[in-house]
Formats: structure tokens, C-alpha cells, sequence
């Protein structure tokens, strides 16, 4: 690619990680290095094992789960909030050697409304990231300086959810 550009997986509607993880899979498929840093979870998802088995992809997150937002203590808030610069400044550092071509953000919007990471960092990276990186942000609520940044914004609404009729998330289709 000669330009890479901004995506932007938005919206209360399912499907904002799912479509990253495709355009993911895309990507390694054609021979791209993508890296995915996961924000906000350290539980087992499904994804993680698929994509452990492609040599095109690596992974940071979390190693440790803190669980909702609302029930996280301020040292929980603190500790997360050092784990996510950590893991963005890896990201940038390893975008910016090219060992990543693409990078998925996923969930990347709830940290920074929340104050669990370094938007001034993130902003900056966003907005001189190296020329053929591609990039893809994800997570609802997505604050003015992600949009404003990007190229591709795709908005999931939701119409209808199975959580509507108290049907939790399930293994495999929501995690």
C-alpha cells in the first residue's frame, strides 16, 4: 500500500470487533504484518485462539482482567490505565519500525472516554503515523479527534439484539 489509511468501527450495534478481526485476517491473508492491541479486556475471547495460529498476526492486551468499568477500583483504574499506555507505546513503536503494517486498535474509543489512556499520545500517533500504515480503531462513542482523524467510518446500529430478551453474551458469537 502506498497510503494507509484511518478506520473507524463505531456505533451500539454488534459487529465493530468482528468486522477489525475480518479486515485482520484480510490483511494477514495477502501477507500484512497486523498487530492487535486489544484495550478493556483480558478475559479469553474466541479470536485469540484463531488468530494465535497465523504467523502474520500478534497480539497485546492485558494479561489480567479487570472486569466492567463501573466496578473497577481507582488502584484497578490506575493499574489499567498503565497497562494501556504500555501497550500503546508498543504499538506505535512497533508500527513505526514497520513490524506492523496494519493495526487494530479494538475498543480503543472506551479508554480514552474514560480516561484509562494517554489521548494526547494516541491523538499524535493518529495524526503522524507512519505513510503506509493502516489502521483500525474501534469501540462506540467515539470521541471528535478519532472521527476527525479518520478515513473510513462505519457505524453499527443496532436494530435488534438478543440482549433486548435477556439472552447473555455467548462463547463464540459475542466473545
Amino acid at each position: 500500500m502506498e497510503k494507509g489509511l484511518i478506520h473507524l468501527y463505531t456505533g451500539d450495534g454488534k459487529g465493530k470487533t468482528t468486522a477489525a478481526m475480518g479486515l485482520a485476517l484480510r490483511a494477514a491473508g495477502a501477507g500484512k504484518k497486523v498487530l492487535i492491541v486489544q484495550f478493556m479486556k483480558g478475559r479469553d475471547t474466541g479470536e485469540l485462539h484463531s488468530l494465535a495460529r497465523i504467523p502474520e498476526i500478534r497480539i497485546l492486551r492485558s494479561e489480567k482482567d479487570f472486569g466492567f468499568f463501573s466496578s473497577m477500583t481507582v488502584e484497578q483504574k490506575a493499574e489499567l490505565t498503565e497497562i494501556h499506555n504500555r501497550i500503546l507505546e508498543e504499538a506505535i513503536l512497533q508500527t513505526q519500525e514497520g513490524k506492523a503494517e496494519v493495526l487494530v486498535m479494538d475498543e480503543v474509543t472506551y479508554p480514552v472516554n474514560w480516561g484509562l489512556l494517554d489521548c494526547g499520545r494516541l491523538k499524535e500517533f493518529l495524526l503522524h503515523k507512519p505513510e503506509g500504515a493502516e489502521v483500525v480503531c474501534t469501540g462506540r462513542d467515539a470521541a471528535a479527534f478519532l472521527t476527525d482523524a479518520a478515513d473510513y467510518i462505519t457505524e453499527m446500529r443496532c436494530v435488534r439484539h438478543p440482549y433486548q430478551k435477556g439472552i447473555t453474551a455467548r462463547k463464540g458469537i459475542e466473545f
